[in-house]
């Protein structure tokens, strides 16, 4: 697999008491242009958070001196910092657990390191999507500026659900591109069915479109998903 293009800022610091498995994602993630810092315990990791800036957390669940859970909840008291959980526990209620206690993501152990990288990648991009499109949108009388994640209809700010935000800056991230509802559910804050989506859309329509009905900048692909296109 081709190394990929990601910012060399990207710090990612990977948390796991394998000695091999942490050697091997250093590299393998060093290869595909992330800087990593690999460390074998929770405190090692908290010293680790104290000294530098991380982009996002590999966390091993089963630590010597402290759960991956427990830790991803202390850290979230006060850390935004994006963490995928690594576990060889798959039950349902493990995987909730860890996303109750904040983790962005959780993969089961044994994994492809070809997933690892991708969930790595659609992290980064849920959580800095102001990197891809910066310059503001036109939809008639509208305007979305992805920096400021804010809608105006003139000078007056559209109020936004959180859900109905994270799917305008997840289709601003590529404006004219038809994005499918599973993609628009992985990295948005939207979960659940395809309706769930759907009735997201419908609500955001109502604020962007100047006659929801007819639809001119929130448009759908029948079959694909959905395209956001800007205009005056």
């Amino acid at each position: 697999m081709a190394a990929t293009s990601n910012d060399p800022t990207q710090h990612v610091l990977v948390v796991d008491d394998d000695a091999r498995l942490r050697r091997l994602l250093h590299r393998y993630l060093t290869d595909h242009g992330y800087h990593v810092t690999a460390v074998g315990d929770a405190g090692e990791a908290i010293a680790a958070l104290k000294n530098f800036t991380f982009d996002l957390m590999v966390l091993d669940v089963m630590l010597p001196d402290q759960d991956g859970v427990s830790l991803t909840h202390q850290l979230r008291k006060a850390n935004d910092l994006p963490i995928l959980l690594l576990t060889a526990r798959g039950e349902t209620e493990d995987r909730v657990n860890g996303l109750a206690a904040g983790a962005d993501d959780y993969l089961v152990k044994p994994f492809d390191p070809r997933e690892l990288l991708l969930r790595i990648a659609t992290i980064l991009r849920r959580v800095q999507p102001a990197a891809i499109q910066h310059e503001p949108l036109r939809f008639g009388l509208a305007t979305y500026d992805p920096g400021r994640q804010e809608l105006r209809r003139g000078e007056q700010v559209i109020h936004l659900t959180e859900a109905e935000l994270s799917l305008l800056q997840t289709l601003a991230e590529q404006p004219g591109l038809t994005i499918s509802r599973q993609k628009l559910g992985e990295r948005s804050r939207v979960s659940g069915s395809d309706r769930a989506i759907d009735t997201q859309i419908a609500r955001l329509r109502r604020k962007l479109e100047p006659d929801p009905g007819q639809p001119r900048y929130l448009l759908t692909k029948r079959g694909e998903g959905y395209v956001l296109r800007s205009g005056s």
